[in-house]
């Protein structure tokens, strides 16, 4: 259901509801009764938690289950704030600033792009994990 997946995506996130919530222009009580299952979400809620969780909309809407997520480590999620903080400076830094159409973006697209830039880094770090890892070190489920 939507909204055992909204949870589970965001937890594995390690984002809060109210920052999920804030990414999303929604209220924290709205995902709260979302990921409760009490509450539906329109098309254009859909598609904002879609990009905040770094998933489709099609996938967030699927029967199927979510696949198990590949622990990474402390160091790695270190690294990830580092080069986070890192690359969302240099872009506030860059000459032109963040522009959207020849406009400065908002707060909301912004957080947008921080939360789908950490999404991304993560998914990398954990694909990398899961193909430089010898077998004879893989957890045997």
């Amino acid at each position: 259901m939507l909204g055992e997946k909204v949870k589970t995506l965001r937890k594995s996130l390690k984002i809060t509801q109210k920052e999920l919530a804030n990414a999303v222009g929604v209220s924290q009580s709205t995902i709260g009764m979302i990921e409760g299952n009490r509450q539906g979400a329109s098309n254009d809620t859909l598609l904002k938690l879609a990009v905040a969780l770094n998933t489709t909309v099609d996938d967030l809407l699927s029967d199927s289950s979510i696949e198990s997520e590949i622990k990474i480590s402390k160091k790695a999620e270190k690294d990830i704030k580092k080069a986070l903080s890192e690359t969302l400076e240099e872009l506030q830094n860059s000459q032109d600033g963040l522009m959207f159409d020849g406009e400065p973006i908002d707060d909301e697209t912004r957080e947008l792009l921080k939360i789908s830039l950490e999404n991304s880094m993560r998914l990398a770090k954990q694909i990398a994990k899961q193909k430089y890892t010898p077998n004879k070190y893989k957890d045997k489920k």
